[in-house]
């Protein structure tokens, strides 16, 4: 099937990796008629953490639900679409084939193209709604279960030049959260409270000094719940503010050296920072201020808040760049828990 050969270039999204459940409706791959988000965190913040098994459970419930409100709040009718569109991997297995079920049957039942989309490609896409993208360009992905630099000679094109060997950034920032006490997820508490504190605790910058572009959180996860635990053990009090404040800047400032080393080595238009802990003020401003101090002639951009978290409209715009290569699944299409972009 041909695609894009109605009046209208629209492509119903379905995102389904983790603990939201999203469905949106994209037109020309940079224009949101709707995005549905069906949030789990209520659910999960007594365990601490995503569970699998609760996760799924929601999914079914709502994805129905979401792919109707999606539908309405657009105001377009199934036989308006081009094509639906996936996540099918990276995530948790049970939520990424639930997604994946409704929208093959979503797709048979209404004859459209079933469109496979990389959950961490829909990311970087979802700067497009910030403004278009231009190549080639450097991606600074960072989330609960990511942390990854990718370089993008061309639209489509996914290079990984660097990645965390151990720890995702998110993924210490929810394990330190734990250990203070908060709420789950606790990214923006942290940030919150970093705002407020000094860095008074230097808790070590893991790999900074290295050539390469690979990061590690697992040093420093253990050296924020050493500290602690010292502290409790000698009775001592600790500034919670100034420990979420020296947290913070070790993540910032490895996670902004590697990023700019590596815009000057790779020749880049763009740089782009995406994944949910792109919502970070801290890093946002950081990555801002350094980009327009080191790197002239690139511009930085970043989604829009609503669009840093997991949602479908992210991966309605990557799905525009795959439709148009023709890149489109059978009904054998499955989940693939652990995707990479060398896998695409």
């Amino acid at each position: 099937m041909t695609f894009f050969n109605k009046e209208r270039k629209l492509i119903l999204a379905i995102e389904s990796s983790c603990d939201e459940t999203s469905v949106a409706v994209v037109e020309d791959g940079d224009k949101i008629l709707s995005n549905i988000v069906a949030s789990q965190v209520k659910s999960h913040q007594r365990f601490g953490g995503v569970v699998p098994e609760v996760a799924s459970r929601h999914h079914v419930e709502e994805i129905t639900l979401c792919i109707d409100d999606a539908l309405k709040e657009s105001r377009i009718e199934p036989n308006e679409l081009s094509g639906v569109a996936v996540t099918y991997g990276p995530g948790l297995v049970g939520a990424l084939l639930i997604g994946i079920s409704a929208a093959k049957t979503f797709a048979w039942a209404h004859d459209l193209p079933l469109i496979p989309v990389n959950h961490m490609a829909g990311h970087i896409y979802a700067a497009h709604f910030e403004e278009p993208l231009e190549f080639p360009l450097m991606a600074l992905l960072v989330s609960g279960g990511h942390t990854e630099l990718v370089y993008m000679k061309e639209t489509g094109s996914f290079e990984i030049i660097g990645e965390t060997r151990d720890d995702a950034a998110g993924e210490a920032y929810d394990k330190v959260g734990r250990v203070l006490g908060l709420t789950y997820p606790s990214g923006k508490e942290i940030d919150e409270l970093a705002h407020q504190g000094e860095d008074t605790y230097h808790f070590p910058r893991a790999m900074i000094k290295e050539e390469n572009y690979d990061f590690s959180f697992s040093g420093l996860k253990s050296s924020f719940i050493n500290t602690v635990h010292n502290a409790e053990q000698r009775d001592e009090k600790l500034v919670v503010k100034d420990l979420a404040a020296s947290f913070q800047a070790s993540v910032i400032d490895v996670l902004v050296d590697k990023t700019i080393r590596a815009c000057k080595e790779y020749p880049v238009k763009q740089l782009v920072m995406a994944g949910g802990v792109a919502a970070n003020r801290g890093l946002r401003e950081r990555l801002s201020k350094q980009t327009s101090k080191e790197l002239p002639g690139v511009t930085f951009i970043v989604p829009p808040l609503r669009l840093c978290g997991d949602n479908a409209a992210m991966i309605g715009a990557a799905a525009f760049v795959e439709a148009e290569k023709n890149h489109i699944a059978d009904y054998n299409l499955n989940a693939d828990p652990s995707l990479t972009f060398m896998t695409m």
